[in-house]
């Protein structure tokens, strides 16, 4: 069981589903997909028909990147 009152973060390794990726970002998941759709956000990686995930370290170093852009 997780304790709601810590923040949510990614491992470095591994992978994560877009519910997971949301809680870092202040963004609702219409958003999201639509970064990812116009390729503004890393891509996914398919597991299945029903089971779509992200690469931890992409979306690390995507977060970064914001960052740096945004102290630039």
């Amino acid at each position: 069981m997780t304790n709601k009152n810590q923040p949510f973060t990614l491992p470095p390794q591994g992978v994560s589903r877009a519910k997971q990726i949301l809680q870092l970002l202040p963004i609702g998941k219409t958003s999201f997909y639509k970064l990812v759709k116009e390729g503004k956000f890393p891509a996914p990686i398919k597991l299945g028909a029903n089971t779509t995930v992200w690469r931890n370290a992409d979306v690390l170093a995507w977060l970064e990147s914001l960052e740096q852009q945004a102290t630039a």
